[in-house]
């Protein structure tokens, strides 16, 4: 089992990956997950050219060695708090700058659905952790769970690459999955996946759940 999960290290799975030479403009890096300030130690190590960018990580999984110009911030998991939704607002800033010539580097990870928190404009951070509280409790599979999270945010679900559609033609996500199947748009909600918009889907599972749906978000 840990030969496994070291295999699928940051360190050990990512150099080999990264792009190689420098964009004619900036590398933007924005990251999200449990593995995301490792990712960050590595792609700071070996991107050329100048690099900025924001990552944000589980509480007590920050960066222990340098990350350069890609800033760590730490935030709560699995229920998200405030740094999350600082994170969030300002990784979607960041990737909104992106300019044709840029190139822009996702770093996901597994828990990045708590971490990296943008609500959709008429929900607070306060309600969707308390609907993220719930469903996690409730025992909802992780599939349906990131299901709910990509329709009430504004950086799930591809909604993240869009922000940074300037710079789509020198795009890259990174995944380190922990999700059977591993599909990249169910790990971490797909902030750089595009998904499907389901809106009823996102309904019906928060009403099987017991929740009492406010149909106005959807």
């Amino acid at each position: 089992f840990k030969a496994g999960v070291d295999a699928a290290s940051a360190p050990v799975a990512l150099p080999a990956l990264l792009p190689s030479g420098a964009p004619r403009g900036r590398t933007i890096v924005l990251g999200c997950g449990k593995a995301a300030a490792a990712m960050a130690e590595v792609a700071a190590g070996q991107l050329a050219g100048a690099v900025t960018g924001c990552v944000v990580t589980r509480f007590g999984h920050g960066a222990r060695g340098s990350t350069g110009g890609i800033a760590v911030i730490e935030a709560s998991h699995p229920v998200p708090d405030a740094a999350s939704l600082a994170a969030g607002r300002r990784i979607r800033e960041l990737a909104a700058t992106a300019q044709p010539g840029d190139r822009v580097i996702f770093l996901v990870s597994g828990g990045g659905s708590a971490l990296l928190v943008d609500p959709i404009p008429g929900l607070t951070l306060e309600s969707k952790a308390r609907i993220n509280d719930h469903l996690v409790k409730s025992g909802v599979g992780i599939a349906e769970i990131n299901c709910v999270r990509r329709h009430l945010s504004q950086v799930k679900g591809g909604r993240l690459a869009a922000a940074a559609a300037a710079a789509a033609d020198d795009m890259h996500s990174f995944v380190i999955s922990d999700v059977v199947g591993d599909d990249p748009a169910v790990v971490a909600s797909g902030p750089s996946i595009a998904s499907p918009f389901e809106p009823d889907r996102a309904i019906a599972i928060l009403a099987d759940s017991g929740w009492a749906v406010d149909t106005t978000l959807a």
